[in-house]
This record gives C-alpha cells, structure tokens and sequence, in this order.
C-alpha cells in the first residue's frame, strides 16, 4: 500500500509514458497512461478521474500489460491511494489572451526549436491544443548540423532528464520552404497563433526575413539575437551580448515591417536590461526570454568524432534562470510597454503559472516536449484552467505579474524573526538524512535516536535555514509559525 503523496508521485515517476499505453488499452473504465500524466504533470488531485471506475480485474490485466523494465507500476496501490471521490468536471474559463496585440487561444507556444521544424509537427501539435508556434528560426546560410548533438544531464533514470544540452543550429529546410510553411499553417490554422524566428547577419539579411516572413502572412516575427552554438561569427548570442548591434537590428526591422517584432534574449550575459530597453527604444512589442545557456558536458557518448564544444543547457535546471531574467525585465519601469515571452524549463501547468505571475502573458516550451511529446499540452491546459476556476478568476490576464511585489532587495528582507522546522514523526521513515545535512552542513541542530530511530530538534542552535526540510524524502518535515527572534 502506498503510504504517502511522495511514494505516489515516486510510482508514477516509475512510467514509461508509452507511446501507445497498454495499460489503459486493456481498461474499459479508465485510462491508466492519463492518470499516471495528470500525476506526473501537476495535476495528482484530478488524477482518479481516469483510475476510479476501474476494477480490481482490469488495473491487474493493466499491471501484466505494462511495459517495463523493472516492475509493473502499481496501479490498483494508486487507485486505492486516491480514495478521494473523482473531482467533479465542472465548467472551466478560458485562457484565452492577447500577446503583442496578437490574440491566443491559450498561453501556451511551442518554443522555437526542433519541436517545430515542418509542416506536420506544427499541424500536429495543433491539433492537440498548443496555441501557438515560435517557428524553428530561419536564416539565409547553409545550416550543417553535427551528430550526435544532444546531450543530458540526469539522476537516474534513462528515460528522465532534469538538464538537456544541444549543439543543434537553426532549420535546416531551404528558405523558400521555411516561409511556405508559415503560409500554409496560417492558412489552415488562422485561429492559431504563428511566429516567424528569424536570424540574419547583416542588416539586409535581417530586413529581408523579415519581410518575407510578413508576406507569409505569420502574426509577428521573433529576432534570434541569442542561439549560443552558431558555427559563423557575428550571429545567435554574439548580437545578444551587444546591446548596441540588438538595438540596431531590432530598428532595422521594425521600420521594415508592421507585424509586432519580438526579439529573444540570451541569457548568457551578466544583465538582461540595457540590451532589452535596446529592443523597447527601437520599437519592439514584446521579448522571448530565455534562450539556453552555454555549458559542457563531458560524456563521451555526446562527442563529435572524439571532440567536445561548449553549448547550450536547457530543462528543468534553468527555470529558476530563466525567472530571474524576467523579473529583471518586469521590474524596469522603462520597460512597461513590452510584453514577455516566457522560455526555460517549463514542464508543468505550475511552471507555467511562475513565468506569468512575474509578468509573462504567454510561455514557450521545448525541452519538455522532446521528452514527452505534444501531448503534454492537455496537463498544461486543464492544470492551469483548473486552478482559474479554484481562485475564482475568469480571466487569465489577472495573474499577470501578481506575485512581482513579493521581490524586495536583500537589505528589506525581515531578519528579525525565524521560522522552526517541525519534524512529523508518523511520515518520518528514521533515514536520519536530515541530522547528517544538518551536522555537517548546517548548525548542528538536530539530535538523532538511534533506537527509535528519529530526529529530535535542538532549538536553541537552529537558525531556521530549513536544510533539514529540503533534504528530508519523506516529506517529514514541515514550517511551524514565524516567531520572534530569541535576544
């Protein structure tokens, strides 16, 4: 029997995530495959939906179904886990929002990259809910790419990574069937969302994808001022690092067209904000930030014929990066009239969520989508839509830029009063992770009984740091309230 919230999203942690679910083949009443996303895509409470009505006999032919190469999941121990009635499906509002003047029918883009690079991926990926498209960036050289050129940076799994690392360049299609595509997508899909990326050289290079791109009929065009591993000079993260050429260039373009001009930052730069008021002065509508962030992996199974390069990281990893940028961004009053994009390690509806209540209004993903496929988009819809109808909000510009007052520099922060760990001694497994953290990494703060097996507070040595509680894997260890500081 699972015992907790953290063995249930450890077993649904355990699923392949199968291209065509035998497990939820075998059950007439459920959906096995769905519960086990909606689990691992933050969406645990609404997960017996598809697990309640299945019976004992089916969630056993679902267990000798499932493909793996452990042990099957435990589906009849989740079942049982979420005892709770199935949340009643209810009317949810819509995400609808408009974006550089542009309206979408949901936040959610696909990010410039290899999850969008022809026709069919886009279509695809539309069909199954995506709002939009930041299409694979187009430019006028001849793309070479490398094999291999993706790299991951993981736990343990094979499957799961929490870091990606790729070398790969910009589309690789002839120009001409770039831009037919656009048109055809805007074409067959006009209620959705479609973005030219675009990268020139020179002036007259970036002026004229731009204009092409506008004769294609896309909804506005983003400038790739950021791709870290370009093999010519003087483009990608080389025009993003100088705020100067990034005003430039975005002028150019912006006096060439009258689609809104978004251009996409590179983070690997100590601050984002005088090259981002560059884009503001020069007229652009929006910003995409961020792009990867240049790195090295040394795995040799990665290497280019027994040769390495630095390149760009991407994945979970660089969310709270990612966040940093745009906060940055959000808080520069100059900056009030341009909209953000947001792009880093977002895998959730709650990653999401982060991005637009520092200010966002739409939300890119890549990574996430190569792990998994398109069909994360129904966790991303129904989570975020989910939580609108739990605040009661209708609208899904309300929680723009909502939580940017909660940042306060270092010096403002309260350092009068700390906040004690309580220690749950019912979920505590007796690891004694958290004396050891806090022996040797902490304060010395925790006792350890070695017969019961439990930790024991000293609270006249804890500073309140809260190591002991991010290291705990049980969950054991919880906040009491903020008190006074002792004298």
């Amino acid at each position: 029997m699972l015992k907790n919230d953290v063995l249930l999203n450890e077993e649904a942690s355990r699923c392949l995530v199968c291209v065509d679910a035998p497990c939820s083949s075998v059950c007439k009443n459920g959906d096995p495959a769905r519960a086990l996303r909606a689990i691992r895509f933050g969406n645990k409470r609404l997960a017996s939906r598809w697990l309640a009505e299945c019976t004992d006999e089916e969630l056993e032919a679902a267990e000798k179904a499932c493909l793996h190469y452990d042990r099957p999941i435990s589906l009849r121990a989740l079942r049982d886990r979420l005892q709770e009635a199935p949340s009643a499906v209810r009317e949810l509002p819509s995400l609808e929002i408009d974006f550089c003047g542009i309206h979408c029918e949901n936040p959610f883009f696909l990010a410039s990259s290899a999850v969008c690079t022809n026709y069919d991926m886009v279509a695809r990926a539309f069909d199954a809910g995506w709002g939009g498209v930041f299409y694979k960036t187009i430019c006028l050289q001849e793309i070479k790419e490398v094999s291999p050129r993706f790299d991951a940076v993981r736990e343990h799994s094979k499957g799961d990574f929490y870091g990606f690392r790729n070398m790969e360049q910009l589309s690789e299609n002839p120009v001409d069937v770039d831009f037919d595509i656009l048109r055809r997508l805007k074409k067959n899909y006009p209620s959705k969302v479609v973005v030219a990326s675009i990268m020139g050289q020179t002036e007259e290079q970036w002026i004229e994808l731009a204009k092409r791109a506008e004769e294609a009929g896309v909804d506005a065009v983003e400038l790739n001022f950021s791709c870290p591993q370009m093999r010519l000079a003087g483009m990608g993260s080389d025009v993003g690092q100088n705020p100067e050429l990034v005003t430039i260039y975005t002028a150019y373009v912006k006096n060439n067209v009258s689609i809104p001009v978004i251009p996409k930052m590179t983070p690997n730069i100590t601050s984002m904000s005088q090259a981002s008021m560059g884009c503001y002065f020069a007229g652009a509508a929006g910003i995409s930030a961020i792009n990867t962030i240049k790195s090295v992996t040394l795995d040799d199974s990665a290497a280019v014929s027994g040769r390495k390069t630095v390149s760009g990281y991407s994945g979970r990893a660089v969310k709270p990066i990612a966040l940093r940028f745009i906060l940055e961004m959000s808080r520069n009053p100059i900056m009030k009239g341009l909209q953000l994009s947001g792009v880093g390690g977002i895998e959730t509806w709650r990653d999401a969520l982060d991005f637009i209540q520092l200010g966002c209004r739409n939300v890119q993903v890549c990574t996430a989508v190569m792990q998994y496929g398109y069909r994360i988009i129904d966790d991303l819809i129904l989570g975020l839509r989910e939580y609108m109808a739990d605040r009661g909000v209708d609208r899904l510009d309300s929680f723009v830029g909502e939580r940017i007052g909660e940042f306060v520099a270092p010096k403002d922060l309260d350092r009068s009063t700390i906040v004690f760990p309580i220690f749950d001694s019912e979920t505590c497994v007796g690891c004694g992770r958290c004396y050891t953290s806090c022996m040797d990494g902490g304060h010395q703060a925790i006792a350890f009984d070695p017969i019961k097996r439990r930790p024991k507070l000293i609270g006249s040595r804890c500073v309140g740091c809260h190591l002991c509680r991010l290291v705990c894997p049980s969950g054991a260890v919880t906040v009491s309230k903020r008190v006074k500081k002792a004298s």
